[in-house]
């Protein structure tokens, strides 16, 4: 998968403008100032298209699928239009489905109730516990991590050529890494799912926010993502791709919205007739606000010109890299090497430092959000910092004192609303604090470093 590194027009690649970029925060050192927000690939900003977008539906919210009135209506067609949009924005073929659920997660999952019961399911150690975890009832291979793009496509056709060639199996692999940000060999791996007659599946989580996503292109057979990494505010996430195994399953959720028609028997049971659209998997009142919300920010990234947002988003990860290249102590995290191109998610940590720590001072110190820990996939961050599995440190609970060595890192990470002062201010915070050290005390209160206050550190 490449990565466009056309010529930037600013007149039509400036940010986009985000809920919350004019917030101030407090700094412990005094004053206030602009609350940078470097957290995107844990949950991006609301684009303010999107914001007004709900905004000018909710006085016309209405019961979904559910009513004749004329607000329902509305909604019921907001909603299925929704779902056009959605397949639009990702290439789908004539006959996938797009399932709305609440998160990647979420979809992950659905699809791990789907598959077959003999389904033999390959995921590489490397990925996000939302695609490592929901194969639980599957019968799974976990492939190592890989050190190339080429290396990751030999692991699987090795996998795959060493399996029961005659039953169902399932290949889960993400676009882009939630903690290094390199793009993963997609198109090829697809490639040497089918050749061994496996499906894919791709979380996307990652992805889309930064790049195109199609899946005619990339020939995979399903694409997750959610909805609040891709500048949209609520609960809603997407599963997208071929039907036959979800038409095939149980309902993921028994319920009203999921069934065609239910009828006693005359023992005393229930028939139940089941939807074959993407209804059946789509079980309750739907989020309604949710997805018309994912349809808005597809939209809008659609119509800003998603090359020119990437284009853009490429410059500030160099700018962060070359940035943070000067400071010797800093060392970024990655599997395919400095050369591998990737979307705007950076690890690092710092030579003498807490990650948590380090985090809680550019927070406290400098106004600027980052995630610490090991960002819900820690098999990867603990393969990237050589760490032994039974080492101290957890996802976002960190166990070290401040100013001891920690086995977490530090993620910054940004998108289509960063204004180019977020990426001059945080480079300029780490090496302020790895040269200068921080002007604070800090403490671990309920598993997180936090600033002690009133007691500045001596500088």
């Amino acid at each position: 998968m490449s990565v466009s590194t056309a010529a930037i027009d600013p007149s039509v690649c400036a940010p986009l403008p985000v809920l919350g970029q004019d917030v101030t925060v407090p700094l412990v050192t005094g004053g206030e100032v602009t609350y940078a927000a470097l957290d995107y690939a844990a949950s991006a900003p609301a684009l303010q298209r999107v914001w007004d977008d709900v905004a000018a539906y909710a006085p016309y919210y209405g019961s979904v699928h559910r009513g004749a009135g004329y607000l329902s209506q509305l909604s019921t067609d907001l909603f299925e239009n929704s779902r056009r949009t959605v397949a639009e924005f990702l290439g789908c073929r004539a006959d996938d489905q797009v399932v709305f659920t609440r998160s990647t997660t979420d979809s992950l999952n659905l699809l791990a109730a789907a598959i077959p019961a003999d389904c033999q399911v390959f995921v590489y150690e490397t990925e996000h516990h939302a695609s490592l975890l929901p194969w639980r009832d599957a019968q799974v291979t976990y492939l190592n991590a890989p050190r190339t793009p080429g290396q990751a496509v030999e692991t699987l056709e090795r996998a795959l050529a060493d399996r029961d060639p005659y039953g169902p199996a399932l290949v889960c692999v993400t676009g882009a890494s939630n903690v290094t940000g390199e793009l993963w060999p997609v198109r090829e791996l697809a490639a040497a799912a089918h050749a061994h007659g496996a499906r894919i599946v791709l979380d996307a989580a990652q992805l889309a926010p930064h790049h195109p996503v199609d899946i005619a292109e990339l020939d995979v057979d399903w694409v997750a993502f959610s909805g609040h990494k891709l500048y949209a505010p609520f609960g809603s996430g997407v599963l997208a791709g071929r039907a036959d195994w979800l038409q095939a399953a149980e309902p993921y959720l028994a319920g009203g919205g999921a069934s065609r028609k239910v009828a006693r028997r005359a023992d005393g049971g229930v028939d139940v007739d089941w939807h074959t659209t993407a209804a059946r998997h789509e079980a309750g009142s739907p989020n309604v606000i949710g997805v018309y919300s994912i349809a808005s920010a597809c939209k809008a990234l659609t119509e800003a010109g998603f090359d020119n947002l990437v284009a853009r988003e490429q410059e500030l990860v160099s700018r962060v890299r070359e940035g943070l290249a000067e400071v010797p102590e800093v060392q970024v995290l990655s599997l395919f090497g400095d050369d591998a191109p990737r979307v705007g998610v950076i690890s690092f940590v710092v030579r003498g430092w807490n990650s948590s720590h380090f985090a809680a001072a550019l927070s406290a110190e400098y106004g600027i959000g980052v995630r610490d820990g090991l960002f819900c996939a820690h098999p990867l961050v603990r393969t990237l910092l050589g760490s032994d599995p039974q080492d101290p440190g957890e996802c976002g609970a960190p166990e070290a004192e401040p100013g001891e060595r920690s086995l977490n890192a530090i993620r910054v990470s940004f998108g289509a609303g960063t204004p180019d002062e977020h990426i001059e201010r945080f480079l300029r915070a780490v090496t302020e604090l790895v040269r200068e050290g921080a002007q604070w005390k800090y403490r671990t209160e309920d598993g997180r470093c936090v600033p002690d206050r009133g007691e500045a550190a001596q500088v």
